[in-house]
């Protein structure tokens, strides 16, 4: 059908006229100026891509009036332009899509309907680890191991970038995906068949959003939605409110863009925006380059919303110029962006479009800051740090506290390292690591801390040997700033060497701590701390030996390393005594914003960004020489213990089975707030006394070759077993931290998985209980695949965080919300019951439905299905399920 809006289209260049674009202007509507610039994204692409089939002209409508739909849950399509993805969620997005190829055949279709009909851009950033730090050839080392634990899902990824149309892999060794996102994959305007349009994309990692702060519309989703997106399906979302974020003021010349996004993140919870857009506007945007903005909105899963927009303006093109892009693409990507309305000049008020709710933040106000130490929206300031930890140590177990005994708060440990005694207490770095996209995407920060690494060393400081330093930069780009500068042999001297380039520490993959560390942790029942320039601290996630984690800017992860321990007043403590007993101060050692700039200025230049990116498909000389099969078909090894073809298509059919109520379900599992994709499928190491080893166990391996649970997502029958396997999971039932469950029918406690297998082969549904925010941080879809697997039909929650919801409803498993002012505390409910959900015909979106108890109560609770499109996926059993039904009568 022909589009009923190609009347607008027209040659953004007369010189040009094959190249065109649709000239949202010429709608000639005034609602559109006042739209929001991110709304304004959404809204050409439904233009753009208007059949009346998937894109209709009433949802143009919708969301042209956005200011009086926002608020009321309306529905519409979005089709980003591309699709990113890292190798932890990659390789089950390519096992799922080899094995939708088998299911298709076996219904009589064609396989190779299933493949990305966008581009799709997988980089290998989440499976190397720190095992050797300190040292000049750690990275080398790291890299090495890398290969070796993980040449088959290697050798899988390069068959999936043969057998799949418009997937590319980044190879490893290459960056951070975000990072690599933001100084080279990044469009911000695509020139494809003839149009122009704005770039846009969803990626199966949560902090995709980091490059909304280049003017790229983006946001995390799980991997079963993103698979659905590469098969051409658009995202069905409902029509976001967006609270504009006025930015003010001028930042103080000692404060970093960490300091200012760890204060929005801890602004922003307070106000609420989960499922919202956040748009930054204001003067203040100014004086904030791309990599602050990219920091800031890299940090968006952490305040909760959905997308943390800064629309382009100059110092966006300026970027796109620094970063060594081409200079015939960055003149039309201005030319476009304002004739169609979203160029945004941030000193220009008149421009400033309505917005849901405006708050605000004088950047004059930010402090220096860390967030810790288990959340990383709870924000500490340096001068509070001291207090404030200590304060932990003897509050109540939570968020913000140890429940360790008033008289063990001063206990030491002594040990041995390197021949040397050395002693830890509670409060001492045992990790320093320069980690994340969150920072090193940012020369600023980044050469910040090689300045201050090279004051420290030139004053005589140094870092205790047993602390774990490590430095991973997001990209190459990163190591050749800071080697021309100078400042990476001082790094290296206070022990940060470059250790391999990806994600690491920030993701758990720290590597092993020194035995007699770990020995005298444990020994003291010590909390001991980490120090990391990530974006998330949630228990277990950074390591199992380090309870108290801090995020914080690059130099200061230095100076904590330095000093030892996070449990000093800088203001008022020396950082450091050197060899002659002179105290230094951290004002002695701390860099200014000048000499920053000035190293920067002069440093990071565009040459540098075009020498690293024009190699980066081809520079891995191990990747290149990799086999891999050309099949379109995959031939999986029944031996293998990373790729298994999963159960989830296990006879399936292309009739539909209507949705039955659940019948008698028990609770596997009674939770409390905030429980993270970490609790429910960990991403580090396999326990060697957890279900998931000893399946390995049996399968030959030895642990040391067990790998992380990250590495091994190809494998349902490890991610089954690794299900709920963190070691700080926090289950009502036990009332303590342990990955285990009390099986009810035999009262016996049991290892996760064990009770889940009891209970599915007696034929019995499952449930969960939890509270608030269930399901935040990374998007992972194995936090709702593995509960899938455990025979988990629903979840009953107080609330959601968005991208775990979506992966719910991806795989059928139905999400259940207590109606407001309603909790299993208020309503009583021990868990021990069994349930009954009554499943109605017909279905509505977020409707209520009632649930009764063996005791004989019944209350009602809202299913959170929020769309049509979401029920016709529950109808289905899943997204994939009707991905496949609908593929195979192509």
């Amino acid at each position: 059908m022909r589009n009923p809006y190609a009347h607008i289209v027209e040659a953004l260049d007369a010189q040009k006229p094959d190249h065109k674009f649709y000239n949202l202007s010429k709608l000639q509507d005034a609602r559109y100026t006042r739209l929001p610039f991110s709304i304004r994204v959404l809204l050409e692409s439904a233009v753009r891509n208007c059949d009346e089939f998937l894109v209709k002209q009433a949802d143009v409508e919708r969301i042209l009036n956005w200011k009086e739909t926002q608020s009321q849950s309306v529905e519409v399509p979005f089709r980003p332009a591309r699709v990113i993805l890292q190798d932890f969620t990659g390789v089950p997005a390519v096992v799922d899509f080899a094995a939708m190829r088998d299911a298709v055949k076996t219904l009589g279709g064609d396989p190779e309907n299933i493949n990305p009909v966008c581009p799709a851009d997988l980089v290998i950033d989440h499976s190397i680890q720190v095992d050797f730090n300190r040292k000049s050839d750690s990275l080398q080392k790291n890299q090495d191991l890398e290969f070796e634990r993980n040449r088959e899902r290697f050798e899988f990824l390069k068959w999936g970038s043969k057998a799949f149309k418009n997937m590319r892999i980044i190879p490893p060794g290459s960056g951070i995906v975000h990072q690599v996102n933001l100084e080279y994959l990044a469009r911000v305007v695509f020139d494809q068949d003839g149009f122009y349009y704005p770039d846009s994309l969803v990626g199966t990692d949560s902090h995709t959003t980091m490059i909304d702060g280049l003017g790229v519309l983006g946001w995390g989703v799980g991997g079963i939605e993103a698979e659905a997106v590469m098969l051409g399906q658009p995202i069905s979302m409902v029509l976001p409110e967006v609270i504009g974020y006025k930015v003010l003021g001028v930042p103080d010349k000692l404060i970093t863009s960490t300091d200012i996004v760890l204060t929005i993140t801890k602004h922003l919870r307070q106000v609420g925006v989960v499922g919202k857009f956040v748009e930054f506007f204001g003067p203040g945007v100014a004086h904030l380059s791309i990599a602050d903005r990219a920091t800031i909105a890299n940090m968006c899963p952490e305040y909760g919303a959905t997308a943390a927009f800064f629309p382009v303006d100059h110092i966006s093109v300026a970027y796109l110029e620094q970063t060594g892009r081409d200079p015939e693409k960055l003149h039309y990507i201005g030319e476009y962006l304002k004739a169609v309305g979203m160029f945004r000049n941030y000193s220009d008020a008149s421009q400033d479009p309505e917005f849901t709710q405006v708050v605000e933040l004088d950047l004059g106000t930010v402090d220096p800051c860390c967030s810790g130490p288990k959340r990383p929206q709870d924000k500490v300031s340096v001068c509070d740090m001291k207090k404030d930890f200590e304060a932990c140590l003897g509050a109540k177990q939570g968020f913000k506290g140890f429940q360790v005994a008033p008289a063990r708060h001063t206990a030491s440990v002594p040990f041995q390292f390197g021949g040397e005694e050395y002693s830890l207490s509670h409060g001492s770095v045992v990790i320093a690591a320069i980690t994340s996209c969150t920072n090193t995407s940012n020369p600023s920060v980044m050469l910040g801390a090689g300045l201050l690494a090279q004051k420290a060393v030139e004053a005589g400081l140094s870092v205790k040997p047993y602390i774990k330093t490590s430095l991973s930069p997001g990209s190459g780009v990163v190591t050749y700033y800071l080697k021309e500068s100078g400042v990476m042999s001082y790094l290296s001297q206070l022990g940060f060497e470059v250790v391999g380039y990806g994600c690491m520490t920030c993701i758990g993959n720290s590597g092993p701590l020194p035995e007699s560390v770990v020995e005298a942790i444990t020994q003291g029942d010590l909390v001991a701390a980490g120090i990391l320039s990530g974006n998330r601290n949630f228990e277990g996630r950074v390591h199992p030996n380090t309870r108290a984690n801090y995020l914080a800017s690059p130099p200061l992860v230095i100076a904590y390393a330095i000093a030892g321990t996070i449990r000093i007043d800088f203001e008022k403590e020396p950082v450091g005594v050197n060899a002659e007993g002179k105290e230094i101060f951290l004002t002695d050692i701390w860099p200014t914003r000048e000499e920053i700039q000035a190293v920067e200025r002069k440093h990071v230049i565009p040459a540098m960004f075009k020498e690293v990116y024009e190699k980066i498909e081809t520079v891995n000389e191990r990747w290149n020489a990799l086999k891999a099969p050309s099949d379109k078909l995959y031939t999986w090894d029944p031996k293998s213990t990373y790729i298994k073809s999963p159960p989830f298509f296990n006879g399936l059919s292309k009739t539909l089975k209507p949705p039955t109520s659940i019948t008698d379900a028990y609770v596997l599992l009674n939770f409390g707030d905030s429980v993270t994709t970490d609790h429910i499928s960990p991403a580090g190491n396999i326990a060697r006394n957890s279900p998931a080893a000893r399946y390995l166990t049996s399968r030959g391996l030895n642990p040391r070759d067990f790998n992380s649970y990250g590495s091994r997502r190809g494998n349902d029958a490890v991610m089954a077993r690794g299900t709920f396997a963190n070691i700080r999971l926090f289950n009502k039932f036990l009332n303590k931290q342990a990955p285990r469950t009390i099986h009810l029918p035999s009262d016996e406690t049991l290892d996760i998985f064990d009770a889940a297998e009891r209970y599915q082969e007696a034929g019995i549904p499952l449930l969960i209980l939890t509270g608030k925010e269930y399901g935040s941080g990374s998007s992972r879809d194995w936090a709702a695949k593995g509960p899938f697997l455990l025979g988990i039909k629903a979840v009953l929650a107080e609330s959601y965080e968005r991208i775990h919801r979506s992966n719910l409803v991806g795989m059928g498993i139905i999400p259940l919300e207590y109606l407001p002012g309603e909790t299993a505390e208020s309503l009583g409910l021990t868990g021990r019951e069994r349930y009954t959900i009554a499943i109605p015909e017909p279905l509505t979106p977020r409707m209520l439905v009632d649930i009764k108890l063996d005791t004989g109560m019944t209350f009602q609770a809202r299913m959170r299905f929020d769309t049509d499109v979401e029920l016709t996926y529950f109808h289905h059993g899943g997204i994939l399920n009707y991905m496949i039904r609908k593929m195979s009568d192509k």
